[in-house]
């Protein structure tokens, strides 16, 4: 439900935040205890991030945006933006700016920013959230995709469909973890999820 903390947990993994007590590691590392130049490093070289709200740059346009993800975090992608934006299907928007983008595209980039690096963690809040049903299994498909990459792909949903597709899901109620395991009416494939 809204206000459970879905959000707040990504912004502690993605080291947006800091915890107010205990301790969150990434690969060993006490994000808790990071300064502000080790907590960019482990943005910029660890996590990508697909945030609720975008966050597109509005003078930039749809490959440029998804180009500056590339560009900041400096890794070697084997993708380009152009090929990314075709993976979400935006091949034919690339040139256009997010105000001339519907909030559908605009996930879509902003889906194709995170995707088009080679961070080993992939944080998404609320990725199908403005999308219809097909475009929606779509996408679902691509961050699946990513765990055979060694990806870990770690999404948030008031949508309980989407759950039943994860190897593991963590329910949250009032800020606290009141389950955690595989799906409760088992795994699902894509192609079975309705909504």
């Amino acid at each position: 439900p809204s206000g459970c903390g879905k959000t707040t947990m990504l912004n502690l993994i993605g080291a947006l935040d800091t915890p107010s007590e205990g301790k969150v590691r990434i690969g060993g590392f006490d994000l808790s205890t990071g300064n502000r130049s080790s907590l960019s490093r482990i943005r910029r070289n660890t996590v990508s991030f697909v945030f609720q709200s975008f966050n597109l740059f509005p003078g930039l346009t749809a490959e440029e945006n998804v180009q500056f993800g590339l560009d900041v975090s400096g890794n070697k992608s084997k993708f380009t933006a152009g090929h990314v934006l075709s993976d979400v299907g935006l091949e034919n928007r690339s040139t256009h700016f997010p105000h001339e983008l519907s909030g559908g595209e605009q996930q879509r980039v902003a889906i194709a920013r995170a995707l088009a690096t080679s961070n080993p963690i992939l944080l998404a809040d609320e990725p199908t959230g403005e999308l219809d049903f097909e475009t929606g299994k779509q996408i679902l498909r691509l961050l699946v995709s990513q765990t055979n990459m060694n990806r870990a792909v770690l999404v948030v949903s008031h949508n309980r469909e989407i759950a039943q597709i994860a190897d593991r899901v963590i329910q949250l109620s009032s800020g606290q973890i009141v389950s955690d395991g595989p799906p409760i009416n088992g795994k699902k494939d894509i192609d079975e999820l309705k909504w």
